[in-house]
Parts: C-alpha cells; sequence; structure tokens
C-alpha cells in the first residue's frame, strides 16, 4: 500500500511539478501524516526528490462554527424565529433559539431587525424582508478548503466569534531531484552470500556507508542510583570500622520487632493500619524462654531500675509474624548474640529494605530503605553520639548538622538529625538517633556499664536530594522509568571550595540572618495585635504543614442569606495551584434554596492522579446567621467565624500571590490589610445605617486615590467587600461612582 502511494507521488510530482504534502493529502484523500511518511521513504532513496519544509496557516471550523454551517449563523436563525408580521417578544427568542443572545446582537448591528414599542409592550420585527447569511456562506467554503475566497479580515472575524481557529501546520515542499525516476528502487543495504554466488548484485545499487554514524550501543548493567548511594554508605561504614549485619530474613516476629526493643504492646505502630502482619505463617513458636520471661517481667513489672510499664504483657502478642518495620529488630538479635558470646566493644551497620502500612504519595512508600550504626562499648556518652554521627556525615559531604531531643521508645535520650540543605536553603531531617535504653540491653545479659548509641536514616531521601528526584514513585516501583536508571552518571563531582564559594556562603548567611529578623518581626506584629483584641494570626495555620500528613478536609457552615460570594473565589484561585475537590449540601431545616446557590463553586475541578494530597471542600448551607464557620480537619486550629476571617485563611493557603494575601512582607501593609477587612466585618457586614454611611465616606476618599482599596491591584480587601455589598444589593450603586473598580471585580465574581 504504501509503494502504491509512493508511486502516486512520484507520478503528480513529474505531471503538475513542484508540489506540497498538504495538496498531495487532499488529491489521494489520505491522512496527512501518512503523506509525510512517504515522503520520508522516498527522501530515504537518496537524490530521487528535493525536500524543503515549509509552515502553512490552515483554518479550521470550531464545534459552534460547524453548527453554524449547517444550520445558519446565530443572527440568521434569531431573523428566521421572527413571525413575518406579528413580531415576538424578546424572552421568547431568547428561550427559543440557541445562542439568542449573540445573535441577537449581531442581527440588531446588521439592520435585520428591530425593537416595535408602538403596541404598549416591546415586539421584535424584522427590519428588512429577506438576508443574505454571508457567515453560514463563508463558513461552508472555508469547510470545503476554499479559505482564499473569504477576505482575511473577515476571517480574523470569526476568529474573535470563536466560529474558527487558526493552526500552524507543517508541510514538505517536494519537486524533482538529480535522479528523479517513476520506478521506485530500494537501495540494498547488505551484501549476502547469495548476490556474489549468482552475481546478481552487480545490477543493484547499494546504500552508501555513512561512517559518522553511531554504533548501536553496547548491551550492558546499569547501577540504580539506590545502589551507588548504597555503595557510597557501605563503604563510609567499612572505613569507620563498622561489621555489617545479615539482614537478608524480611519476615520477623512481633518479639524481636517491637518487645525486645521494650516497646510497649499498646503501642499504635503495632496496629494493622501501621504494620504488615502475616496471615501464613501467622506465628513464630522458638523462643529463648529464659530471655523472654526477662524481657516479660520488665515490660509488666519493671526491673533493672525500671517501672515498666505496668501491664498484663501477653506472648500471643509476642508470637504474631509480620514484615520487619525497622533493622533495629536485627540490631536487637545481634546485641543478644553478643552478650551471650562474652561482650566485647562492636560497631554493627545494615542497609536494607523495610515495611509499613503507609498512606503512598510522593515522599512515602509502603517498603523503603533503612540504614543504621549501632556502636556497643563501656560508658559511651551522648557526645560519643555527637562525634560519630559528624564524622559519618562529613564523609558524606555534609557539615552542618543540627541536633533536637525527640522521644523513642527504646532510645533515651533521643535525637532527630537536621541537615543544612544549600540547594533548598533550609533545614531538613535526614535522620534519627539515641541510646538504647537499659530495659533493652540489661535483659540480655550486657553489663551494666555497656552503652550502646545507635543512629538511622532512610536511603531513599538522600538519594532524591542527590540526583534531584522529587516524587519517590519516580525513584522505586513499577512507574521507575529504566532510561533514568540508564542516564544517571556514574558518580557525581562536588566541586571543591573555593574563595568565590566562600564569599557566597557568607552572603547566603547574611540573607538567613536578615530573613530570621523579618519572622522575628511578624511574630512581634501578630503579639502586638492579639494583645490589641484583634484577630488572633495563629489561627492561619500554613498549607505545607497541613497538607504533611495527607489530604485535608474543610467544612464551611453558611446562611443562604449572607453567601460568602469572596470564599468561591478564593477556592477558584486555590484549586490552580493544589488540587482541590468541592461539594454543596443543604441542611434538612432549609427549604427551597436557589440553583445558584446549589452550585456556588464555580470553576473546573483539575485533580492530580499522582497526588495523594489535597483539599476537599464541602460548603453545607445552615442557618447560622450572618457569620459562616469554617471547621478544619485534621487540625487542632479552632473553628473560624465571620467571612473575612475564612478569607484571611483562605488567602494564607495561597502561594507566591502576595497581591492577594494578606500576610504581606511589609507589616505595616498587613496591617493597612487587617484593619479594613475589620470595618468591613464591624460596618458593613454587622453595622447600623449609620457606620455603613460613615464607610462610604471613606471609602469614596480611598477609591478617589487608587483604583483598587490597597492601590491598583485587587486584594482581599476589594473581594471582601464586594461579597458584603452584594448581600446588601448595593453593588450596582458602586458600579456608577466608581467604574474603574467595577471593572477589575468582573474579572473575579
Amino acid at each position: 500500500m504504501a509503494c502504491e502511494i509512493s508511486q502516486k507521488v512520484l507520478s503528480i510530482i513529474n505531471e503538475h511539478g513542484p508540489t506540497d504534502s498538504i495538496q498531495l493529502s487532499a488529491l489521494l484523500k489520505e491522512d496527512h501524516q501518512k503523506i509525510v511518511g512517504v515522503v520520508k521513504s522516498l527522501q530515504s532513496l537518496g537524490n530521487v526528490i528535493d525536500v524543503s519544509q515549509e509552515t502553512v496557516k490552515e483554518w479550521k471550523l470550531t464545534e459552534e462554527g460547524k453548527i453554524v454551517s449547517e444550520k445558519g449563523s446565530h443572527e440568521a436563525r434569531v431573523y428566521y424565529a421572527i413571525p413575518n408580521e406579528k413580531g415576538i417578544s424578546q424572552a421568547e427568542i431568547m428561550k427559543e433559539v440557541p445562542f439568542a443572545k449573540v445573535g441577537f446582537s449581531k442581527a440588531m448591528s446588521s439592520g435585520w431587525i428591530c425593537i416595535d414599542k408602538s403596541s404598549g409592550s416591546p415586539v421584535v420585527k424584522k427590519k428588512v424582508p429577506s438576508i443574505v447569511d454571508t457567515v453560514k456562506e463563508n463558513l461552508c467554503l472555508i469547510l470545503m478548503n476554499e479559505t482564499n475566497k473569504v477576505s482575511d479580515a473577515l476571517k480574523q472575524d470569526y476568529k474573535k466569534r470563536k466560529l474558527l481557529e487558526e493552526s500552524i501546520v507543517k508541510c514538505y515542499l517536494l519537486k524533482k531531484g538529480p535522479e528523479f525516476s517513476l520506478s521506485v528502487v530500494k537501495s540494498e543495504t547488505d551484501l549476502n552470500t547469495d548476490m556474489i554466488a549468482s552475481g546478481s548484485w552487480a545490477g543493484k545499487s547499494f546504500k552508501e556507508y555513512n561512517f559518522d554514524a553511531f554504533g548501536v550501543p553496547p548491551a550492558g548493567g546499569h547501577l540504580h542510583p539506590l545502589l551507588k548511594v548504597r555503595s557510597q554508605f557501605r563503604q563510609i561504614f567499612l572505613e569507620m570500622g563498622f561489621t555489617e549485619m545479615p539482614t537478608d530474613k524480611y519476615v520477623e516476629n512481633s518479639f524481636w520487632n517491637f518487645d525486645a526493643l521494650f516497646q510497649p504492646q499498646q503501642h499504635p505502630a503495632r496496629d494493622a493500619h501501621d504494620t504488615f502482619f502475616l496471615s501464613d505463617p501467622r506465628i513464630s513458636t522458638k523462643f529463648e524462654v529464659d530471655y523472654l520471661n526477662r524481657v516479660q517481667n520488665v515490660h509488666s513489672k519493671g526491673g533493672f531500675g525500671s517501672q515498666g510499664y505496668g501491664y498484663e504483657w501477653k506472648i500471643d502478642e509476642a508470637k504474631k509474624n509480620l514484615l520487619r518495620t525497622h533493622t533495629t529488630a536485627v540490631s536487637a538479635r545481634m546485641l543478644y548474640q553478643l552478650a551471650q558470646k562474652g561482650f566485647k566493644p562492636t560497631k554493627y551497620f545494615s542497609i536494607d529494605r523495610v515495611f509499613r502500612n503507609e498512606t503512598l504519595d510522593a515522599t512515602h512508600l509502603a517498603e523503603f530503605h533503612q540504614v543504621e550504626g549501632v556502636v556497643a562499648d563501656f560508658n559511651l556518652t551522648l557526645g560519643h553520639l555527637i562525634g560519630f554521627m559528624q564524622e559519618f556525615f562529613r564523609k558524606l559531604g555534609i557539615e552542618q548538622l543540627k541536633f533536637k531531643p525527640t522521644y523513642n521508645p527504646y532510645t533515651e535520650p533521643s535525637m532527630e538529625v537536621y541537615c543544612f540543605h544549600t540547594g533548598l536553603k533550609k533545614w531538613i531531617e535526614v535522620g534519627n538517633s539515641g541510646v538504647f535504653r537499659p530495659e533493652m540491653l540489661l535483659p540480655m545479659g550486657l553489663p551494666e556499664n555497656v552503652t550502646v548509641i545507635a543512629w538511622g536514616l532512610s536511603l531513599e531521601r538522600p538519594t532524591m536530594i542527590k540526583y534531584g528526584i522529587d516524587n519517590i514513585r519516580d525513584l522505586v516501583g513499577p512507574r521507575v522509568n529504566l532510561q533514568m536508571v540508564q542516564d544517571n552518571p556514574l558518580c557525581r563531582l562536588d566541586k571543591t571550595k573555593t574563595s568565590a564559594g566562600d564569599l557566597m556562603k557568607s552572603v547566603l548567611q547574611q540573607w538567613d540572618e536578615i530573613f530570621e529578623e523579618i519572622e522575628n518581626l511578624k511574630c512581634e506584629v501578630k503579639n502586638l495585635k492579639v494583645a490589641m483584641g484583634e484577630c488572633d494570626c495563629s489561627l492561619e495555620p500554613d498549607i505545607d504543614s497541613l497538607l504533611g500528613n495527607g489530604s485535608l478536609n474543610i467544612c464551611i457552615f453558611a446562611d443562604p442569606v449572607q453567601p460568602p460570594y469572596s470564599v468561591n473565589v478564593l477556592v477558584k484561585l486555590l484549586g490552580q495551584q493544589i488540587p482541590i475537590s468541592t461539594g454543596v449540601h443543604v441542611h434538612s431545616s432549609m427549604e427551597n434554596i436557589p440553583d445558584d446557590l446549589k452550585n456556588f463553586f464555580t470553576f473546573d475541578e483539575v485533580q492530580d492522579k499522582n497526588k495523594s494530597t489535597g483539599i476537599s471542600i464541602r460548603l453545607v448551607w445552615k442557618p447560622v446567621g450572618l457569620d459562616p464557620i469554617m471547621v478544619i480537619t485534621p487540625s487542632s486550629s479552632v473553628p473560624v467565624i465571620g467571612e473575612v476571617n475564612i478569607a484571611r485563611l483562605l488567602c494564607s493557603f495561597l502561594k507566591g500571590d502576595i497581591g492577594l494575601c494578606f500576610r504581606n512582607p511589609c507589616p505595616l501593609s498587613t496591617i493597612q490589610v487587617d484593619h479594613w477587612l475589620d470595618l468591613i466585618h464591624k460596618d458593613v457586614i454587622h453595622g447600623a445605617k449609620s457606620n455603613l454611611a460613615s464607610f462610604e465616606v471613606l471609602l469614596s476618599n480611598r477609591l478617589k486615590e487608587t483604583q483598587c482599596m490597597m492601590g491598583n491591584g485587587i486584594t482581599i480587601v476589594d473581594l471582601c467587600l464586594w461579597s458584603a455589598l452584594k448581600n446588601m444589593q448595593l453593588e450596582k450603586k458602586f458600579m456608577y461612582q466608581y467604574p474603574k473598580w467595577y471593572e477589575k471585580m468582573l474579572q473575579y465574581f
């Protein structure tokens, strides 16, 4: 089939001279892309044809344009819907004729129809006895590829009316080449033994060798980024004198995974929603009885200087098999064996998989790698632990470390480890650490003056940082692109320190100090506002922290007599940055809710299926009075009451839009925004007529100086003010007084 088309293309070029691929597509009634493929095939034959690329503008009818080409223009359909003598009311036309609003306006401007008010009630009548629907005729010409018969001015007009769309099409101009021939003969690429034996090679043409072409890349193995970083970690541990622990058994029992680590049996981590338990084999039966009894006693009764947990320890709970949740279970086994053989100072490490029943998102998987280091020696202190970690991370190229106290069931004291990420310009958590508790070590039989220090971190997080990967599912799992594994560099070369680098480090440090001072000033402003009885900004949590554990649910209770129109605008803006789902519900106590309130949220939801985080916003119409109420879950925040306060909170979720956000980098601007919001709440929404009159004077003075309330751009103040005026049916009054402000508000409402 392709050979037949190639023959036809050559014949057309021979008969008609130079032509392009679009004309060929129309003549041969074949898809343009198929013709392009034939052109490429002919090019591979040598100099049979000369080909040059061109770009052509192409006009196509939109879906609305196709309707017009079939049924007539909107203005013609309005004209034909009018009875010849009686006429018809405008309301009936709007109801019966599709696109009547546009058609009525165009028919009036064309002089086809008029409005007759002589009979009392206005009636639409025909002004001319007949019309010519040039719009339909021109669109039909374009549909039949006779675009040149329609003027450019008309095409641009139809484009504005969204009846036409212009597209740029790349095509190929074809003409005869030096070796043009009507017969298609494909050059041979290989000389085989049959050709030589029969002598047929002499009558064949062979494709020239391209000595500049790259050869086929040799097949070979490629290290996954995780394995590269794992090898680096492993080498560091070995250089520091550590011994690798055997971690090849993924299945562990609850005794070694939890009980031996002095983790109580009521701990939330032992629930099924955090741990994968096995159904077959469900339990383990072989235990060291003496050691098991000592662990049972220290849990239930205490011992070794501890009062224990004081609960009834159950052997059935300890027998349960599971996929290990950490490699510390292996560390416990190794320390127990060390106590039985006779203690001697030891350093262990492991890097292997662990499994947890996590909610999958961009930074969490149900299985991941844990890197763990354990040091057992006499009289170790927290200082030794910090020293070991500083040396370990220094070998990784991380020198800026911070340690924060935390709680772990089996270590005391415990510390989280943070490092300063120069790329992100912030401190990030990279690991956890601590000193194993005596309740864990002494039942094993280790001497009392032996201390065990340990630290751990994930393998995936540093790998993602090193290789610039922002979604863990692109690093591990079925979504991994094997080409990524092949294309990653064999090694990563870090730049050495230079005088310029030291200077940059100093400048960044100064900027950090400046930003810290700004944050301190913001805190002082917040404290002052709270002391003055204004809205506590602590009710406005950061969206990233709220979404840190997954999705966020927001419920807003509002009264249909006072709809919070500003919330609709802010949800629409927020939906451009964060996945949002919305819903509107009517409380059973409400009746006859207008349709526009049932469909309150007016934006198209765009959900990112690759992300499990997002916001679910539900609006419930309920008789709550003038102030709507917002409740956020999961969150410890108290309910947010009042439209301006809800707008403050939603506005704080927006990223990068300082114009709308009331949290301005300048504290003075922030105070001004809050001042106007409080006036709107007090004098407009809850105020008496006298308060509203005084507010109108302030508003008039403000809008005479600037186009909007806070300058020349729309802010949260304008949104809340417009919502309040709309509820009081005063927006038309302000429309005539402040037309520039009204025009800007129409962009949002």
